[in-house]
């Protein structure tokens, strides 16, 4: 299929699917003998894959340094991302994102609270 048949079929656009390419996240495609990319079903796969990824929080850095694993996360069902760090997986990558993740929500509610000490509104219960 075509570049703009295969974005249709990922959710997304021709130009998310060079950029992907361009960063290193999808192999080169296939070409037709005038230039044009063709895309196949696991091409479709690997792009759906990548922008639940993106949507979950991970950047196209942190995708990149993993982009050969990448295909793996197409199978059903996807295998763990394992727990070492030089297996080459995406578990350090995963663990410095929750990290982030984790400061980034105590930052909110350190915010939150002192916003409400300072305006005399009450804290949030706490959540058991």
């Amino acid at each position: 299929m075509r570049i703009g048949d295969a974005a249709a079929a990922a959710g997304t656009t021709a130009r998310a699917l060079r950029l992907y390419e361009q960063r290193g996240l999808l192999p080169p495609p296939a070409r037709t003998a005038s230039g044009q990319r063709e895309y196949g079903p696991e091409d479709v796969a690997l792009v759906r894959v990548i922008r639940e990824l993106l949507a979950l929080g991970l950047t196209i850095g942190d995708l990149r340094t993993r982009a050969d694993r990448l295909p793996l996360l197409t199978r059903d069902p996807a295998p763990a991302c394992g727990s070492g760090t030089g297996d080459g997986g995406f578990a350090p990558v995963v663990d410095r994102r929750i990290a982030a993740l984790d400061a980034e929500l105590a930052r909110l509610r350190r915010q939150r609270e002192e916003l409400a000490r300072r305006t005399g509104r009450p804290p949030l219960p706490r959540a058991e």
